[in-house]
C-alpha cells in the first residue's frame, strides 16, 4: 500500500483518481475505482444534467465526485440553473473543475462543504487556483487524452510541487497526463506529487462508456500516433477556447482538415453530420478517438479494480528497485 497525504485527505487506499472523461466517465467507473481504493469522478462535461443524475444513481451509495468543463459551465447553467447546486446537495466527494477561471463557484462549492479540484496546465494556472483556496491542484501535462495545453507533465508537475512547498504547503498535488502503469505513479511521487489523476487507461476499463471500435484503435496505436488538434471540436460544434486543443489518435478526419480549419469551418454542418454519424457507428477513419501518448502502454480492457491493483503493485515495486540499487 502507497500512503500519501492525498489517501489520507480522502481516506482511500491508493493515490489514484479517475479522470472525470466526458461521456466515457460515468458512475459505473466512479464507483469502480472508488471501490478499489481509490477516487471515482463523474465526467459532468457539458453540462447535462439529465446524464449527470443518471449516472449519480448509477453510482449508488458509493463515495464519488464530479468534474466539469470549467468554461462551459456558464452556458450549461443558463439552461439548467440549478445543475451545479444539484450535484453539490448530493455531496460528491470531491468537484474538479478544469479549462477556465473557476473563481464565480468557489464560494458555492466551499459553502457546500466539498472539496475543490482544480486542474491547471500552467504554473500561473496553479498559483491562480491556490489563491482562490483549492485544495488539490491537478498538473496536467500536453501528454494527456482529450483536451489540454502544452505543457509537459515532467517540467510541470516538480514546477507546481516547488511552488507548493514555498506557498502553500497544505495544498496537495497529483500529476496528470501520460500516466497509464505503476512507473508513471512512481515517478509522479518523485516529482512531488501526492497522486495521479488517470485518465485513458481507465478509461481501457471494462466500466467505462467507450465504443469497442475505439478500445480497439486505442491497442493497435502508439504514442506517435496521436495528435493535438482542434478539428474534433470543430467539427463537434463545440466552442472551446483556441489554447486548448485535444489529443486525439490520427485518423482520415485529422489527416484532411489538421492544416485546413478554414475550410473545415465552411463546411461545418456537413462535415458535422459525417462526425457524429461516425461516432455512433464506431467509425474511426471519421470520428476520432479520444486517447492519449499513453495509448502505446494500453495492451488490452481490463476491470478498473485489475488496472488499479496492477498500477500500484508496479508502483511499489518500482520504487523498492531503485530504493535497492541505491543502497
Amino acid at each position: 500500500m502507497i500512503t500519501t497525504r492525498l489517501t489520507k485527505h480522502f481516506g482511500i487506499d491508493h493515490p489514484i483518481v479517475s479522470a472525470p472523461m466526458a461521456f466515457a466517465a460515468g458512475g459505473k467507473l466512479a464507483a469502480a475505482v472508488t471501490n478499489a481504493g481509490g477516487l471515482g469522478l463523474i465526467g459532468g462535461a457539458y453540462g447535462d444534467d439529465r446524464w449527470i443524475n443518471s449516472e449519480f444513481e448509477a453510482a449508488g451509495n458509493t463515495e464519488v465526485g464530479c468534474g466539469f468543463i470549467t468554461w462551459n459551465l456558464t452556458t450549461a447553467l443558463q439552461s439548467s440553473p440549478n445543475l451545479l447546486e444539484n450535484v453539490l446537495e448530493r455531496k460528491p466527494k470531491a468537484l474538479l473543475l478544469s479549462f477556465g477561471d473557476p473563481e464565480q463557484y468557489v464560494t458555492q462549492i466551499r459553502d457546500a462543504g466539498v472539496c475543490l479540484i482544480c486542474q491547471v496546465q500552467t504554473l500561473r494556472g496553479a498559483q491562480s487556483a491556490i489563491d482562490l483556496g483549492a485544495e488539490v491542484i491537478v498538473a496536467q501535462g500536453a501528454e494527456a487524452g482529450g483536451h489540454g495545453d502544452s505543457r509537459a507533465t515532467m517540467t510541470l508537475v516538480p514546477e507546481v510541487a516547488d511552488y507548493i512547498s514555498q506557498h502553500s504547503t497544505n495544498t496537495l498535488l497529483c500529476a496528470a497526463g501520460g500516466i497509464a502503469d505503476g512507473r508513471g505513479l512512481a515517478a509522479s511521487l518523485m516529482l512531488g506529487a501526492d497522486g495521479v489523476l488517470v485518465g485513458s487507461r481507465l478509461w481501457a476499463s471494462d466500466e467505462a462508456t467507450v465504443h469497442p471500435a475505439m478500445w480497439d484503435a486505442a491497442i493497435k496505436s502508439s504514442g506517435d500516433q496521436t495528435i493535438r488538434s482542434s478539428v474534433m471540436d470543430i467539427a463537434r460544434k463545440l466552442d472551446w477556447p483556441e489554447r486548448y486543443t485535444a489529443r486525439v489518435l490520427k485518423n482520415a478526419f485529422t489527416e484532411r482538415w489538421h492544416n485546413n480549419l478554414d475550410g473545415l469551418i465552411a463546411n461545418a454542418e456537413e462535415q458535422a453530420n459525417l462526425w457524429r454519424d461516425a461516432w455512433q457507428r464506431g467509425d474511426m477513419t471519421t470520428a476520432n478517438t479520444f486517447v492519449g501518448e499513453a495509448t502505446g502502454l494500453i495492451k488490452d480492457i481490463q476491470p478498473a479494480a485489475d488496472i488499479i491493483v496492477n498500477m500500484i503493485s508496479q508502483a511499489e515495486h518500482s520504487m523498492r528497485k531503485q530504493v535497492a540499487t541505491i543502497s
